[in-house]
């Protein structure tokens, strides 16, 4: 099982809000998950970000990939 750390829409149209997701690659982007482990609010000034990194370290310990926008947002 290919596991990722990504991104999951929510909100309404043009208002968008981000859950920070451990899911099965296989999975749609919308779709069934494993863990939340945070989200992402770029609405506001500045943009909230809020992520569990004790959480993440330990998915990516078990061999989660992050994907490149979730990478930028855990350095950040």
């Amino acid at each position: 099982m290919a596991v990722k750390i990504r991104l999951r829409r929510m909100g309404a149209k043009k208002a968008p809000f981000y859950r920070v997701v451990v899911a099965d690659s296989r999975y749609p982007r919308d779709g069934r998950f494993i863990e939340e482990i945070g989200y992402y609010d770029p609405t506001k000034e500045p943009a909230v970000v809020n992520i569990d990194t004790a959480k993440a370290d330990e998915w990516i310990k078990k061999g989660a990939q992050p994907t490149d926008t979730v990478k930028r947002l855990l350095k950040g």
